[in-house]
């Protein structure tokens, strides 16, 4: 993730809109992209346009210790801030890499702490289509390198303080449900044809460096 401070900016996305078909439709990209995430940027430089003091923190710094800011900001913070955070994170880790799967130093660490990365797709999975009402499946990983599976509900992003988020499963049904209605599961099963695992390795070995 960058450093952006406010005001935030809509970041574009890093490829076409039909470029992940036929997991993702354009359709599904365009309303998730241009209104949804668009909503939370917008939402967000809201709040923070009446909090000088809080203008210069990064989407890290904000979302890392909550309760430092100011009691009437802090659940806009935490759901739009967590939505700016969330939809960078996953744009930026899918593509259309076809046959792209971890290599090195995290496929080295996925096989130590799930046994395999079948083990790892099953346990992601699980988290996914388990997490109850909208939210996020997140691989993470400690600061001493350990990776586990966990799941956070709305926009909530996993404790910044502890864990370093490598890789998000967007479960709200607006990630999905115009191209697969009720089926999270068959989206989930498409989306990790999608996962560009270059970029997420790259983030685990810069933790690591």
């Amino acid at each position: 993730m960058r450093d952006e401070t406010y005001p935030f900016v809509v970041q574009p996305l890093p490829y076409d809109y039909d470029a992940l078909t036929p997991v993702l439709d354009a359709a599904t990209l365009t309303v998730h992209h241009d209104k949804h995430y668009k909503t939370y940027v917008d939402n967000l430089n809201h709040t923070l346009a009446d909090y000088p003091q809080l203008q210069k923190k990064s989407l890290k710094e904000l979302l890392g210790d909550l309760d430092a800011l100011p009691p009437a900001a802090r659940k806009s913070v935490r759901n739009n801030g967590g939505g700016v955070f969330n939809h960078e994170l996953y744009f930026a880790s899918i593509k259309c890499p076809v046959g792209q799967a971890p290599e090195g130093m995290l496929a080295q660490a996925i096989d130590r702490d799930f046994g395999s990365y079948a083990r790892f797709k099953e346990r992601l999975t699980q988290a996914a289509i388990t997490q109850f009402g909208s939210g996020w499946a997140w691989l993470v990983s400690s600061r001493e390198g350990r990776l586990s599976v966990t799941q956070t509900p709305n926009q909530d992003v996993p404790d910044l303080k502890e864990f370093t988020p490598l890789l998000p499963v967007d479960v709200w049904e607006h990630a999905y449900y115009l191209q697969y209605q009720n089926r999270r599961g068959d989206y989930v099963d498409g989306w990790f044809d999608l996962i560009h695992w270059k970029r997420v390795q790259r983030r685990y070995e810069e933790l690591m460096a």
